[in-house]
């Protein structure tokens, strides 16, 4: 493996970098209290090619590959979680289960508006009562002549309010099981689809989270994702990708709430001299850059296996684990070193605290990592 970025790698990511400092930072508070999902600036996003990054030209996107990939999503959640997590859904969930299983013309009637950002995309697996058992979700798809009628809902489903194009999970055959399960397209405006509730976070404020509803919604048969009952089957493959971008989202924030903490560091004087004078805070900022470069490196594998076209199961799972435990160690050592003002929402870590602890849980929970890291290490 060599991690030797190329000079475009490079420019991308300070691109990325530049971007998040110029257009995102001046309104983190802002959104985060309001809850503001930034429309305005995913716009802004596509325009620089960040909501295709791993698609190819053909369909609109940038051509690139998973190292500029978690380069942008670090670079951007190293600014704002939320905003790292709306490009990291819209791009490794909805758009390449579309890409990975779609037909030519799926592709070109969705990937490529969705791509090129035209169009904001959504995924939806969880369901209330098919979280961390993901293989047991209740809603359901009917063959009816040329179309299925979907009915049922998707919880914590990002962009649930504001998607365009949503990849949605079905149950078609009950008595299969897992194997039973199917992948649908569905545009939003189609009858019977619509946004539930907007939930309330703790953090990652900023990006859209909400439940979907399917009552009596027709789907034509020819918005089937994949081979019907391969849907769960393919999910997996997809949340491969997955964990690497969440993995990519917590090494950013883990990232950000570091920098945060050597500034004050080198500011905040205590006893005459600045707090980064004592052994106890280097030995904090230590092991906080250790940790953050360890996540990174697990991250980056992932990601050269996935452009060498390789099964990254186990390693995947690996790089979302570390990254996000160590994205809430961080948060939490950096709200130590600043002492009460950590605990305020004038310094960033305190958002940086609240925003790390969805990675442990999105896109499978750190119990769940362990049983996926297990299984793969265990396999005979």
């Amino acid at each position: 493996m060599d991690f030797g970025f190329t000079e475009e790698q490079l420019e991308i990511k300070r691109l990325a970098r530049e971007f998040a400092e110029s257009e995102i930072a001046p309104h983190v508070l802002e959104w985060d209290e309001a809850q503001e999902f930034p429309l305005d600036l995913v716009k802004k996003l596509a325009a620089l090619g960040f909501l295709g990054v791993l698609f190819p030209l053909e369909y609109g996107g940038a051509g690139l590959g998973y190292f500029e990939y978690v380069s942008v999503i670090e670079e951007i959640s190293r600014v704002d979680g939320s905003i790292g997590l709306s490009v990291a859904a819209h791009n490794s969930l909805c758009s390449n289960h579309i890409f990975a299983f779609g037909t030519e013309h799926q592709k070109r009637s969705y990937l490529v508006p969705l791509a090129t950002g035209q169009k904001l995309g959504a995924w939806g697996l969880t369901e209330p009562e098919a979280g961390s058992d993901a293989s047991g979700p209740q809603t359901t798809a009917v063959r009816d002549g040329d179309s299925y009628v979907l009915n049922g809902s998707k919880t914590f489903t990002t962009h649930g309010t504001y998607g365009d194009v949503f990849v949605l999970m079905a149950v078609t055959d009950p008595s299969k099981g897992s194997k039973g399960i199917s992948a649908f397209i569905i545009e939003k405006g189609t009858p019977g689809l619509r946004a539930g509730k907007k939930e309330n976070k703790l953090g990652c404020r900023a990006s859209d989270t909400s439940e979907v509803i399917l009552e009596n919604c027709r789907v034509p048969a020819e918005n089937m994702l994949g081979q019907e009952g391969r849907g769960f089957i393919n999910c997996l493959e997809i949340l491969d990708g997955g964990r690497i971008s969440i993995a990519a989202l917590a090494v950013g924030m883990a990232q950000g709430a570091f920098d945060a903490s050597v500034n004050y560091s080198r500011q905040r004087k205590q006893f005459g001299q600045p707090i980064s004078e004592f052994q106890a805070i280097q030995f904090k900022l230590a092991d906080m850059a250790t940790a953050i470069e360890a996540a990174r490196l697990l991250t980056y594998k992932a990601a050269f296996l996935k452009n060498q076209n390789k099964r990254a199961t186990q390693e995947a799972s690996m790089a979302k684990l570390y990254a996000s435990e160590v994205g809430v160690r961080v948060a939490t050592e950096a709200i130590q070193i600043h002492g009460g003002y950590g605990y305020i929402k004038d310094y960033p870590v305190e958002k940086f605290y609240r925003d790390s602890k969805i990675c442990t849980i999105g896109e499978g929970t750190s119990e769940i990592q362990r049983l996926v890291i297990a299984r793969q290490l265990l396999r005979t």
